[in-house]
């Protein structure tokens, strides 16, 4: 009998066939921890070692919410600088971006690799054909001491994507598309993969946003197996050789959906939760005070050229702010050199730079009662981008700039 991506990449780095539903000891390829870093750390004292589990295993990154927006925060990274220099970390990357996009730039994501992160958008990395997942703090002080973590074997979910997607229309349109059909019940603490032509079509990008959000979906990991594109493009980051996992062709799976995207419309995940999900048609008109392009879920190249081809030649109204963040210094960069960023300053965008911004209510873009914010980030909860009072509704990085045109919500297909 054939294994799902999941089952077959804890054997093998188990090194024994497991079954969904079996409890077993991983030793991660890596831990990941970012601008948290100071409270596991903390956890981690208590402890009392004098030594960490492997330094060359441990990856610590430094630009969430960079620059520090007060006292407390820059006290925090100090935290993690002392830490690294005190246990030789060697994987240290300070205010170069959002951490999951740096991860994957540095070449950590690889298609053989189990990644623990500090961050439950950790399950990014699926959509380089890795195995990710996030873990708590006290977890990962844990690992950051013994090198080891207990796991159940996840039953694993297949999503077959059929049809073409309409011009405008992007994948987060439809992984936001999906949190609003299929019952949590049915994804909680299961691998998700991603398969079908459309998936089969998507760029890196693409693929990235959906495996981002596969945790809001209450998956374990959203993996996609990687095609030429994708390897080629590891192949110039890796940080050492790997080799490719892949789920067996007979894999049995726990259960199927078939969703065609032929004739899906923009999405939107209204106040103040992510099922909230309507078609933007519902929601036309809705005032909005700020709209964000940006996160390690629409921060790529592909984001920021997708809202610019809504805004190029056109104007935001001054009562709206339009702020656009670059998930990483590599990106801000290519997008300069394609003339994106000049695109989108010139209809009134505001360029931040690259970090996580409002998206968990750090700096850089903070809402007060009353205020109604479209962004393109992963979540809505009441108060995460600042006040309890505020609105927060979550679509893809063209309805976001569509929005900004209007000073309300809008549909971007008028615009393809």
């Amino acid at each position: 009998m054939g294994m799902t991506f999941a089952e077959k990449m804890i054997s093998f780095k188990v090194q024994k066939e497991v079954h969904p539903g079996e409890m077993v000891d991983i030793e991660p390829d890596w831990i990941m921890t970012h601008d948290n870093t100071w409270d596991v750390v903390e956890k981690f004292e208590e402890i009392g070692l004098d030594r960490v589990w492997n330094p060359e295993k441990i990856v610590i990154l430094v630009g969430n919410f960079t620059p520090a927006p007060n006292e407390q925060y820059a006290r925090n990274n100090q935290v993690a600088r002392e830490f690294v220099d005190k246990y030789k970390i060697k994987h240290f990357y300070d205010h170069l971006g959002v951490c999951h996009q740096i991860f994957a730039e540095k070449g950590h994501a690889l298609p053989d690799t189990i990644t623990l992160g500090c961050d439950s958008h950790t399950t990014t990395y699926g959509g380089l054909g890795a195995f990710s997942t996030g873990i708590s703090r006290t977890e990962s002080a844990c690992i950051f001491a013994t090198g080891k973590t207990w796991m159940r074997v996840p039953e694993t979910i297949r999503i077959e994507v059929t049809g073409e997607f309409t011009p405008g229309v992007m994948s987060k349109d439809l992984i936001l598309h999906l949190i609003g059909s299929i019952d949590e019940e049915e994804t909680l603490y299961r691998a998700i993969e991603f398969t079908g032509p459309v998936i089969g079509k998507m760029s890196l990008d693409s693929r990235i946003c959906l495996s981002n959000m596969s945790v809001d979906l209450g998956a374990k990991i959203g993996y996609i197996e990687p095609d030429e594109r994708v390897l080629n493009w590891l192949g110039k980051r890796a940080i050492r050789p790997f080799q490719v996992i892949r789920p067996d062709r007979d894999a049995v799976y726990h259960k199927t959906f078939v969703f065609d995207v032929s004739h899906l419309e923009p999405q939107i995940a209204c106040p103040h939760v992510m099922q909230n999900l309507k078609p933007v048609s519902a929601v036309l008109g809705q005032h909005i005070d700020q709209a964000i392009v940006g996160s390690c879920t629409n921060g790529r190249l592909e984001d920021l050229e997708a809202a610019a081809h809504v805004v190029k030649g056109r104007s935001v109204p001054s009562s709206v702010r339009f702020l656009v963040f670059p998930a990483s210094k590599e990106i801000y960069l290519q997008a300069l050199e394609k003339g994106v960023i000049q695109d989108l300053a010139k209809a009134g965008a505001i360029i931040m730079n690259p970090n996580c911004g409002p998206c968990l209510g750090s700096h850089e873009g903070i809402l007060t009662a009353g205020e109604v914010c479209i962004s393109s980030q992963n979540r809505n909860f009441r108060g995460r981008m600042g006040s309890r009072d505020a609105d927060i509704y979550v679509a893809s990085p063209t309805t976001v700039a569509a929005s900004a045109l209007k000073g309300q919500i809008s549909d971007c297909r008028e615009y393809f």
